[in-house]
Order: structure tokens, then sequence, then C-alpha cells
């Protein structure tokens, strides 16, 4: 009886969180007159493929999927370079100058995006990268890069440090010792970290709307100009969002015994 009735709110709870992405989906299978229809069904009265080809043959709209995954990739792999050395000196080390850093990255992370979008702009068009996946991936690892750090800092705290010095005795240095043991055993951390990052910038709106106006414009904001004269298409709108949505989806899945693993690791302190 009880495990029914906990299984019947693991179920309710599910459905609630699931039903916003659900109802997306089924309205990018509405026809396109169906999808403006007032008042709404959640249902479709019969499924059609006619918003994805819509919003699939509008101008920009494969360019923006290519600069979406450029500038995840590089966030990411920026993200997760200067992370991992920061996290390891941290937890390693126990400075002050370390826990400062620590303390830092949390303000960080606490700022408004706002509040360093426009200082951003200046910097970028300086260096010559407004309007680039570069400069954009640039201002997007200053979102990533200060919760990586934590990520990180909490996985390599739950490594013993007996490990580390077993590896130093057998002549590695403390590079090596990172590369070769700590970060294999730290696996399922990294892949925790780096999904995040990677989601950080999939997701990001403000700092592509304000570093991008064509060459560099990711689909959040091809998206957003999902717009007729009558007013917001619905229907394109909905089936371009579930594609875009479908990459964290599949990465998210592949990856998900390492995710697990990696929250089980920074958990507990080993």
């Amino acid at each position: 009886m009880k495990r029914a009735l906990l299984w019947t709110v693991a179920g309710l709870v599910v459905l609630v969180y699931a039903f916003p992405f659900v109802y997306l989906v089924l309205t990018s299978l509405k026809p396109p007159v169906d999808a403006i229809a007032v008042p709404p069904t959640v249902l479709p009265q019969r499924f059609s493929l006619d918003n994805y080809r819509t919003a699939l043959a509008r101008e920009g709209v494969a360019d923006s999927f290519l600069n979406s995954v450029s500038t995840a990739a590089i966030t990411t792999v920026l993200s997760l370079a200067l992370a991992v050395p920061a996290a390891w000196g941290i937890t390693r080390y126990r400075t002050r100058a370390g826990r400062v850093l620590l303390a830092g990255s949390l303000l960080v992370r606490m700022t408004p995006a706002v509040a360093i979008g426009v200082p951003l702009m200046g910097i970028m068009g300086g260096l010559r990268l407004s309007d680039t996946p570069t400069g954009l991936a640039l201002a997007q690892t200053t979102i990533a890069l200060p919760l990586a750090i934590w990520l990180l800092a909490s996985f390599f705290e739950s490594v013993p440090r007996e490990i580390e010095e077993a590896a130093l005795v057998d002549g590695c240095s403390r590079p090596a010792a990172l590369w070769r043991v700590i970060l294999p055993v730290t696996s399922g951390g990294l892949a925790v970290t780096g999904i995040f990052a990677f989601l950080a910038s999939w997701n990001e709106f403000l700092f592509a709307l304000l570093l991008t106006s064509l060459r560099a414009q990711t689909t959040p904001l091809a998206i957003a100009n999902l717009q007729t004269q009558f007013g917001l298409d619905w229907g394109p709108m909905t089936a371009l969002a579930t594609l875009y949505s479908l990459p964290a989806v599949v990465l998210t899945l592949l990856l998900q015994r390492r995710i697990v693993a990696g929250l089980s690791l920074g958990a507990v302190k080993g």
C-alpha cells in the first residue's frame, strides 16, 4: 500500500513537471490554425508537421543552430579548462587566497547577468569579437565558470588525499596526478559540471541578445523572432523550441549514469 502511494505521488510530481514540455511538443504537432485556437486544446485534433517545415524554412534558423552548438561547445571547454585547475588548487592547497577565490566565484554567480551585459558589450567591441561565437562564448563563460568551480571543488574535496599522495610516491608530478588519477576518479563530476556549463550557454538569452546581431545569432533569438504581422507565430515557435530542446535531452540521457555517479560523489565526503 505504501509503495503504491509512493509511486502515485512520484508519478503526479513527474506529470506536473513534464506537462509544460509535453504541451510544447503537442502544440508543435498541431496544424497552424489549431495552434492559435482559443480556447486552446491539449491534444491535437489531427497531427501535422507543417510547423516544423515552416520553422526550418525560415532564413537564418539553420545557421542559428550551428552558432548555438559552437558557442555552447566553446563555453563548456573553456569552463572546464579553467575550473579544473582552479578547483583542484583550492581543495588541495587550502590557502586563504583559494577560499577568497571560491567565495568570489559565488559572488560572481549571484550577480545579475544584466549588470555585466553592457560592460561586456564594450569589451567585446574593443576586442572586435562582437557578433561572433567566440565573443559570445567568452561572455557566457562568465556565467558558467563560477558554477563549474563550485561543483568541481566539492567533487575534488570528496576524493581522499591518499590517492593523490600514492600517485606522487609512484613518481607522478602534481599535474600528472591530477590528469591521470584525480580526473578519472571524478569523471562523473566532470560530466555533471560539463552538462551544467553546456546548459548555461545553451539556454542563455540576454548576452546573445546584446552581443549578436546576424552572424552569431543563436536559436533562442531565432525563436523569439518568429513573429508575423498578427503577433507571435506560436506553431513554428513551439516546433523550433522542441527541436532546440532535443540535444540537451539526448545529452542528459546519454550521460545519465555518469551524472548520477557524479552527484553521489559530491554528496558524501570520501
